[in-house]
């Protein structure tokens, strides 16, 4: 068996790596067999000189074997769930795993927290009084079997190749690259248990990858590999320009799920929670707010309180007016996700804590008419960082 040194000079040169050889090096990154350098340097060659389909399956089913799978025997499925690659005002998972699981489906959903200018579906959850999110395995069990979905962190048990590994492309400038991003979300997506994945992969300035061509590229690479790892995988590409819905903000965000729960909310979230399902029936019966009361359950299983107000209340709010007449030709998602940042709203480390209840509500979007004064948007603040969010925030709207 070639020793490690071997395999991370054939990659450097460009050879394929056999499913064995990328097993012996992901096990290396888990129990130390390989160094730091060494783990760097295998990101690097990857980054630089790609991977083959089989490399990148390969690649996934390592590091989802690095640790624990969740197992649902006993239980009736489908088991689904759903990934997005990131955006501004993205609040669809709490729209759309109670409107799944009401449709029949189980949603074991692992989702992840909030860093730079796209909001994390742990933090937006965490603004309810109680609610937890770190689960162990039984507990994720008993949620799932009662209320058909649940939401929660990642254990320590879940991809640990992933964790250490997406640090590391951090560190080494190695994030873009496709099969490292497909293997980190697919690892993780095949540990949950489940047997259909749906992906929103986003496009635009707010998102990750701002071209619509290299976001395509990435939601193909995932589709293929997905489904040569034995799941069945469906994306969507959908354009993150502007915002998605009317709220920026963790508590904010809560608040406008719940309302489309109810069978409001802004049109623009509920169609694309019901493109994501891909059944029919969805939009009559999330317009009908048959939803709230399974996204209800899902939260008092979890230990909140939908009752009690949410975190981060009683704060200032300062609007934003238009200058003239005109037509909104411009709602840029990343500088509306900056403002919402520099608020307080999201975190550059893992270990930063973020403000609950700050943020931005929009008022008009692409295509709306305004007048003269009429509030473009609102900044929910407690005074930090406003004059930087009130700059970011004029920047992001432009009156044709």
């Amino acid at each position: 068996m070639a020793d490690v040194d071997t395999l991370l000079a054939a990659k450097r040169d460009g050879q394929e790596l056999a499913p064995d050889d990328i097993d012996r090096l992901i096990a290396g990154v888990v129990d130390g067999g390989l160094t730091r350098a060494q783990a760097a340097a295998l990101l690097a060659f990857i980054y630089v000189q790609g991977m083959t389909d089989a490399e990148t399956i390969a690649l996934t089913r390592a590091m989802t074997n690095s640790g624990e799978r969740l197992s649902w025997a006993g239980l009736t499925g489908p088991f689904v769930d759903k990934h997005s690659t990131g955006g501004v005002g993205d609040k669809v998972s709490l729209v759309l795993a109670p409107l799944w699981a009401e449709l029949g489906a189980r949603v074991p959903m692992i989702s992840g927290r909030g860093l730079g200018h796209t909001g994390g579906t742990l933090d937006k959850l965490e603004a309810i009084p109680g609610f937890r999110t770190a689960l162990q395995p039984g507990m994720l069990r008993t949620v799932l079997q009662e209320v058909g979905c649940f939401i929660a962190g990642q254990t320590d048990a879940i991809a640990p190749a992933d964790r250490v590994l997406y640090a590391l492309r951090n560190e080494t400038s190695t994030v873009p690259s496709i099969p490292l991003i497909t293997a980190s979300i697919l690892s993780k997506k095949l540990a949950e248990g489940i047997d259909e994945l749906v992906l929103d992969v986003k496009w635009g300035s707010g998102a990750f990858m701002q071209a619509a061509d290299q976001a395509g590229r990435l939601a193909e690479s995932l589709v293929r590999v997905g489904t040569g790892a034995g799941l069945r995988v469906r994306a969507e590409l959908t354009e993150m320009n502007q915002p998605l819905g009317l709220a920026v903000g963790n508590a904010l965000e809560v608040e406008e799920a719940v309302a489309c729960l109810q069978g409001g909310g802004p049109p623009d979230l509920a169609a694309l929670c019901c493109r994501l399902i891909g059944d029919p029936r969805a939009p009559a019966l999330l317009a009908s707010g048959a939803a709230y009361e399974r996204f209800a359950r899902m939260v008092r299983a979890q230990g909140g309180s939908v009752d009690a107000p949410l975190l981060g209340g009683a704060l200032s709010e300062e609007p934003l007016l238009a200058e003239r007449d005109g037509v909104v030709s411009r709602c840029d998602a990343y500088g509306i996700g900056r403002a919402a940042f520099v608020l307080g709203a999201g975190r550059l480390r893992a270990d930063q804590a973020i403000h609950p209840g700050v943020g931005v509500r929009l008022h008009a979007k692409v295509g709306d008419a305004v007048s003269t004064g009429q509030p473009l948007a609102t900044l929910v603040h407690a005074g930090r960082g406003l004059a930087a969010a009130r700059d970011l925030l004029r920047g992001a709207f432009v009156l044709g």
